[in-house]
């Protein structure tokens, strides 16, 4: 694979990452809202504020890519913020709903426990994302086996079994209530927020692509390392 094709295979990469996030937000406003909070100003702007921050993961994660040989610490921490920024966003109202059952027998649900697990492995996924442990502490010998890259997709696998199945004990438990109470779901607040969302994360990988292309081949971000054989600037 070519260097370009490599980077536009991440773009793509990063933009269905960023519509994942918007997904859990779909789903987190139809089921996951707090009791306290359905109906509420927070709750009509939780999905649209998601898409928005969707375009924010995909521009932020994309335009790492061009930093990353010159500025390694700049890159990580961009890429960084474009995946944690939207997982915080999206799961406010969990942290919400865990901060207050507590203590409160009624509150504590198969579905909070579901979302514990959850939050609990994508917390695991970041930070092996971020460390890069183990093969940090001993180079060359999680190569094939045991890498954090490995590690942290295991982690984002089980985490999303858990966010799932609380996701439907919520469905089963809250289904009615909210069906009374929360604002009923039209097609522009469904499809026409995904399409508007897939659209404009279309066009953003287009742009960064087009950018790529425009790349002379002899560039550093072409070739895998700086010229002259320099070390990569830290920032």
């Amino acid at each position: 694979m070519s260097p370009r094709a490599r980077h536009i295979c991440y773009f793509l990469d990063y933009g269905a990452l960023s519509l994942y996030s918007l997904g859990c937000a779909f789903t987190y406003s139809a089921y996951a809202m707090p009791d306290a909070w359905v109906n509420s100003a927070f709750h009509h702007c939780f999905v649209p504020v998601a898409a928005l921050n969707s375009f924010v993961c995909t521009t932020l994660s994309c335009y790492s890519r061009f930093l990353e040989l010159e500025f390694p610490r700049l890159s990580k921490a961009l890429r960084t913020t474009a995946f944690v920024y939207p997982f915080v966003y999206d799961n406010v109202p969990l942290f919400y709903r865990l901060l207050f059952c507590f203590g409160d027998d009624r509150a504590w649900t198969e579905a909070v426990a579901g979302y514990c697990y959850h939050l609990f492995f994508a917390l695991l996924t970041g930070f092996l994302f971020a460390s890069h442990l183990p093969e940090r502490l001993a180079p060359g010998r999680f190569d094939y086996i045991g890498h954090s890259h490995q590690l942290f997709h295991i982690c984002a696998v089980v985490g999303t079994h858990f966010q799932l199945e609380a996701v439907l004990a919520d469905v089963c438990g809250r289904q009615a209530w909210l069906g009374a109470r929360a604002p009923a779901p039209t097609f522009v607040s469904t499809f026409g927020t995904m399409g508007a969302a897939a659209l404009g994360n279309g066009a953003i990988i287009a742009a960064f692509t087009a950018a790529l292309l425009r790349v002379p081949t002899a560039a550093p971000l072409l070739q895998g390392s700086v010229p002259d054989g320099t070390q990569p600037k830290e920032q």
